[in-house]
């Protein structure tokens, strides 16, 4: 029974071994080609059969252990009057040995010296591994088939669920900032470059015919590291313009050709979605972006600051917060003034609401102006109270063209479960 103990032992630590070797072991095997490290791998490439090994042994043993405590029971004590106490006596004993010495102890060692303990066991289990080839073989082939069935009948999980799930199993002392970035990290995929990007109406842009002096002072008042190039409209952006390629240039005369400094744009359509952009931003090693509409007219930018605040919140640099303080502002919990040129996606964010709220009635639209447009159909009245669910919407100022600011109020039902 000890010796048994001792193989449900090393059985059982080897299982937890195999399976918690760390990416920095695993790269130590494969750059190392001792024949050690080769069989380890060897059995690390089969992760199934090498469990269905580990379990088919383990269970071998414990049974053999179970078989051979009752037999040695039976022989050396007569419980034939008390059933009940022999039955106590086997189960709570032979069970507490099996835990104990043949699960816990071991798998609390191979848990502290995965790579040891592997290193011992790697010839043995390639022993049982052939050992029990036809048995673990039958495991793993069945195991395949409810693997695809599964797969079959699996369903993709919608955003919003995966947002509820996290506020389902956050508690009270989780961070509202983890939470709101958990909640970026499960939409980021769900995002496109539309829904982020500056209008072209906002973007601060330099014509080629302008001087060098002015276009140094627009730089200074604007506060932008880069800045996008256009020839007679801003639709025919020619480059974008660093700042910095500027700083060894400062003391030439106005009519320095600033135009060869230009560096090349790069375009994208409306419809990218963020996390893909954010690779190319990686991989071309820029931060910003034309986005351009299906007609090849341009409809804004987009800075990798932007799609990185989708994840983190805002980002705010000393420039950032004289025009942050003027898209909105907060009356009190339920009631803001609002921008019209405020993103969807941030008003969302801001006022803490669903992202999905306006998902059927938004349109095309992707500014809270738009939306507005959308509901009423025209450019509504100054003073003007729009009603859309849960929100009550005031025009605050209006001209013939757009919708300016606009006062919002937010019943509280509308809220969600993590800002109640």
């Amino acid at each position: 029974m000890v010796f048994l103990l001792f193989c449900s032992a090393m059985v059982s630590g080897s299982e937890i071994a195999f399976f918690s070797l760390s990416p920095s072991q695993l790269e130590h095997l494969y750059s190392d080609g001792s024949k050690k490290n080769k069989q380890v791998i060897q059995l690390f490439e089969a992760p199934k059969r090498l469990l269905a090994t580990i379990l088919i042994s383990n269970n071998f043993v414990n049974v053999a252990i179970v078989i051979l405590s009752t037999f040695i029971t039976n022989s050396l004590f007569s419980f034939s009057e008390y059933p009940i106490i022999t039955f106590v006596f086997q189960v709570v004993t032979v069970t507490s040995l099996i835990l104990l010495f043949g699960e816990i102890i071991p798998k609390i060692y191979a848990t502290q010296y995965p790579l040891k303990f592997a290193y011992l066991m790697v010839k043995p289990i390639l022993i049982l591994r052939s050992f029990f080839y036809p048995l673990s073989s039958l495991l793993v082939n069945s195991t395949n088939l409810i693997d695809k069935r599964i797969k079959r009948k699996s369903h993709n999980i919608s955003m919003s669920e995966l947002s509820k799930a996290i506020d389902i199993t956050s508690d009270e002392t989780t961070p509202d900032e983890e939470k709101k970035m958990l909640k970026g990290v499960v939409k980021f995929g769900d995002i496109n470059v539309k829904e982020i990007m500056k209008a072209r109406v906002d973007v601060t842009a330099i014509d080629t015919i302008t001087k060098f002096d002015t276009l140094i002072e627009t730089i200074i008042s604007s506060g932008y590291s880069r800045i996008p190039v256009f020839s007679e409209t801003f639709d025919n952006i020619k480059g974008i313009l660093y700042a910095k390629d500027l700083l060894p240039h400062l003391k030439e005369n106005k009519d320095f050709e600033w135009q060869s400094l230009v560096r090349k744009a790069f375009f994208v359509p409306e419809s990218k979605m963020i996390n893909d952009l954010l690779h190319e931003f990686q991989e071309k090693k820029i931060h910003l972006a034309i986005v351009v509409d299906e007609y090849g007219g341009v409809s804004g930018i987009v800075t990798l600051e932007d799609i990185i605040e989708e994840i983190v919140g805002e980002i705010n640099d000393e420039f950032d917060y004289s025009r942050d303080e003027n898209i909105h502002s907060k009356l009190d919990e339920n009631n803001f003034i609002f921008e019209g040129k405020t993103l969807l996606n941030d008003f969302c964010k801001i006022t803490g609401i669903d992202s999905k709220t306006f998902e059927e009635i938004k349109g095309e639209s992707d500014t809270l102006a738009g939306l507005i447009l959308e509901i009423e159909g025209e450019i509504p009245q100054k003073s003007s109270i729009i009603k859309f669910q849960n929100f009550i919407f005031e025009i605050e100022a209006v001209d013939n063209r757009r919708i300016q600011k606009i006062k919002v109020k937010i019943l509280e039902k509308n809220k969600t479960n993590s800002d109640k």
